[in-house]
């Protein structure tokens, strides 16, 4: 066998020409015989990465290029982010009701101790629950009451945006960024659902009947929205 290069004699396991140094590009025989091949020689071949040709046919492996063509992904770039489905007035009512009935269980339940508590300090000094000295109680009651009503929904809705009136019926109290609010929010907003609904003699809660977001006064106040989860 002869270099392709300067004729040179070469062993058909060698490499390289020892005399010129050129890469021997060893031939292809068929049948026994070396089948003729032409080729351009050059001082040294850099190796070359040969990318597997993908079948076109399937869809799990395509180009970045045809990717990007395809029409699914123009959809995903181009597609624009959902407004919020608003909480409306009854659902929200819906909602309200059953955290009253939730509020009216826990303070019976307070108040069923509370009283015999009171009976049992008055039994020690052989007195009993009377009109007469039954005010302390009823004024122990209220305060409870209030607290409890408050920390029931400032909690919940500084947690996670729900109470459990809220919850059955889909809703979630967010904020401009639909993110959870903080406790301090929560407290203003209740604050303003009691205050400015007694002021106003509920026209600040039915303002969510005419308004476009479906927001009572206590949400603007808030800067809260209502939206259905």
């Amino acid at each position: 066998m002869n270099c392709q290069n300067c004729d040179a004699p070469v062993l058909q396991s060698d490499e390289r020409c020892e005399k010129c140094g050129a890469k021997l590009l060893h031939r292809r025989t068929f049948l026994g015989t070396p089948k003729s091949e032409d080729f351009t020689l050059t001082a040294d071949e850099s190796a070359i990465e040969l990318e597997e040709p993908v079948p076109e046919e399937d869809p799990w492996f395509l180009s970045q290029s045809e990717f990007a063509r395809a029409p699914h992904a123009a959809v995903i770039k181009n597609a624009a982010p959902l407004p919020p489905r608003y909480g409306g007035f009854w659902r929200r009512l819906g909602a309200f009701m059953i955290d009253l009935v939730m509020i009216f269980l826990l303070c019976s339940v307070m108040g069923v101790m509370a009283y015999v508590g009171y009976k049992v300090g008055l039994a020690a000094h052989y007195r009993r629950v009377s009109l007469g000295n039954a005010s302390p109680l009823v004024v122990l009651l209220a305060f409870a009451w209030v607290f409890l009503t408050t920390a029931y929904f400032v909690v919940f809705h500084g947690m996670d945006g729900q109470t459990i009136g809220k919850s059955v019926f889909h809703l979630r109290v967010v904020g401009a960024a639909q993110q959870r609010i903080s406790y301090r929010r929560a407290a203003l907003r209740w604050l303003g659902t009691f205050g400015l609904g007694v002021a106003s003699i509920g026209v600040s809660l039915l303002w969510i009947l005419w308004s476009r977001e479906k927001r009572g006064w206590h949400d603007y106040l808030a800067r809260t929205w209502v939206i259905q989860d």
